[in-house]
């Protein structure tokens, strides 16, 4: 499994699973298939037109030269066209394949991507699948890094898998019992992007073992909660007993 390290505005990494060459390439092919079946719809509403149109049955009448049909090509080549950069901006990063797929593009900074780094993702297409027939693509995502075509680079992004690797036993956010008592009333100074943060890092642990992301995690929280812990009770821990304690607390409040 290949991994991308993403750097968040707290200065805490973060590794996301790439999406692969064959990722990308299932959800091209379900991205195609639509061009496919808006094509044949656009030709089948185009012959229907055409068929009650008493100009169309004229003999020596040319149907490619109408109107008609240039309009209806031209509304078919305008989604082939600007399909990826109106579904990136509009669907969060994503296509119908990517959706379908279950990948979505990132930015490199841990940000979500702006509309500058969408545009020129969709531009430089040109090199990655109009000049070189999709060989430059295949070629960049096959050997870089990070999985990146041209596009990808230029606009310092990549793509990631979206689907759950964890079991339901994995979530962080479990049950406390009833009469469960916060041991860190401090973690009420937090903000649900701090426990989505920890949420985060601690299913990063689970899957790829980082204990350095949880260790120094561990320490930010003590300095800014102004707590500590016990020795017997190590980083993981302290991790998941602040997110339990934020989770009960919460709840008594809105309660």
């Amino acid at each position: 499994m290949q991994t991308v390290k993403i750097t968040t505005s707290q200065n805490i990494d973060i590794d996301y699973e790439m999406a692969g060459l064959g990722d990308r390439i299932v959800a091209r092919i379900i991205d195609y298939a639509i061009f496919y079946a808006v094509f044949i719809a656009c030709i089948m509403v185009y012959t229907g037109i055409q068929a009650g149109s008493p100009v169309a049955r004229r003999a020596g009448s040319n149907p490619f030269e109408s109107l008609t049909f240039i309009i209806t090509m031209g509304i078919w080549f305008g989604l082939v066209v600007f399909y990826d950069l109106v579904c990136e901006l509009f669907l969060n990063g994503q296509s119908i394949g990517k959706r379908a797929a279950k990948i979505k593009v990132i930015s490199l900074t841990g940000a979500r991507p702006g509309v500058g780094q969408y545009l020129l993702r969709w531009i430089f297409r040109i090199v990655d699948f109009g000049l070189t027939g999709g060989t430059c693509a295949i070629c960049c995502v096959a050997f870089s890094d990070n999985k990146q075509r041209v596009g990808d680079m230029v606009a310092g992004t990549t793509l990631i898998r979206t689907s759950l690797k964890n079991k339901f036993e994995d979530l962080v956010f479990r049950p406390t019992p009833e009469d469960y008592v916060p041991t860190y009333t401090e973690v009420s100074q937090l903000t649900d992007r701090d426990i989505t943060l920890i949420h985060d890092v601690i299913r990063n642990f689970n899957r790829t073992r980082n204990s350095g992301l949880v260790y120094r995690l561990a320490l930010r929280l003590k300095a800014v909660l102004n707590v500590t812990y016990p020795p017997e009770i190590n980083e993981y821990q302290f991790l998941e007993i602040v997110l339990n304690d934020y989770n009960v607390i919460v709840t008594r409040n809105v309660v």
